[in-house]
């Protein structure tokens, strides 16, 4: 692998040319595959908490930017969870060539449930970090004024003038800041660093247009419609604090535990992206259901 040093955490990254576009990845350690995946508007550094963890424990860790976000290409294309999926099973199949434990954060670990119900044979086991419940909001999931609000906003963010101004502010540091101080519970993990690592791609050319197609993308498959499709360990792992997926979300899992062997910790003082907020909480218990799983 051809490497370079990522501007956001201390380990090398590499590109893959998948379908034509650039994609960003990292891989490091050795031992049994984990496979990282974020969430929106996320990338590779937002595990840099997570991997040195994950690679003393003996794992062969890797993490990628999904297409149109972090590092990798951001073409201005038709953008839903199936593609991204597609994505995940391609890059599989050609840098892993064997069954992983996928982890995933928000719609990363809407994608991870994807991966088990739909390519069963690439996973052996899956991690959701306050799962999302789709990329976006099903229409009868809103009442008729968010309804509204939510169909003028995506045809403002549309338009190619407007769009660009609203896209424009909601890039800003200082308003990335803000959104952070709402999502996540411990304001010490908010840092310059995590700051730019969410500023820095939105700077990109395409990201206007990526952002614009992903918020009037279909929300995708239902975690209760993948959950009956999965054969294989689940460990939940939530942030109780999470205005985004309450926590009450844990309940589709629940659901599954006599069928399935369903792990569901609930973390107290933890927003939506557990994995950044309280690493101290999170690394533990994941590596300790990993080695019972990789290991038993």
């Amino acid at each position: 692998m051809t490497s370079t040093l990522s501007a956001t955490a201390a380990f090398p990254t590499a590109d893959w040319t998948w379908r034509g576009h650039r994609i960003r990845y990292s891989v490091n350690g050795s031992g049994a595959p984990v496979v990282l995946v974020h969430g929106f508007g996320a990338s590779i550094g937002h595990w840099r908490k997570n991997i040195p963890a994950l690679t003393a424990a003996g794992y062969r860790v890797y993490a990628l930017d999904l297409l149109g976000f972090g590092a990798s290409a951001k073409p201005d294309l038709a953008y839903s969870l199936d593609l991204w999926a597609e994505l995940l099973a391609d890059f599989g199949q050609a840098h892993v060539g064997e069954p992983v434990v996928w982890v995933g954060n928000s719609i990363g670990g809407l994608l991870c449930l994807m991966m088990a119900a739909r390519y069963g044979h690439t996973c052996r086991g899956v991690s959701v970090l306050n799962c999302a419940g789709g990329l976006n909001h099903r229409p009868n999931e809103l009442n008729w004024t968010q309804s509204l609000f939510t169909a003028i906003f995506r045809a403002l963010v549309a338009s190619p003038i407007i769009g660009h101004l609203i896209f424009h502010q909601i890039r800003q540091p200082e308003r990335i800041r803000k959104t952070l101080t709402q999502v996540y519970a411990n304001p010490e993990a908010i840092t310059d660093e995590l700051v730019e690592l969410l500023h820095r791609p939105a700077m990109d050319a395409g990201a206007k247009e990526v952002f614009a197609r992903v918020i009037s993308a279909p929300p995708g498959p239902k975690i209760v419609d993948l959950l009956p499709h999965i054969q294989v360990p689940i460990l939940v792992l939530w942030g109780e604090v999470d205005p985004w997926t309450p926590v009450s979300g844990t309940k589709h899992f629940e659901a599954h535990q006599e069928r399935l062997p369903i792990r569901i910790e609930r973390l107290p003082h933890t927003g939506h992206c557990p994995h950044d907020d309280r690493p101290e909480l999170v690394n533990p218990i994941l590596i300790e259901w990993l080695q019972q799983l990789t290991q038993g």
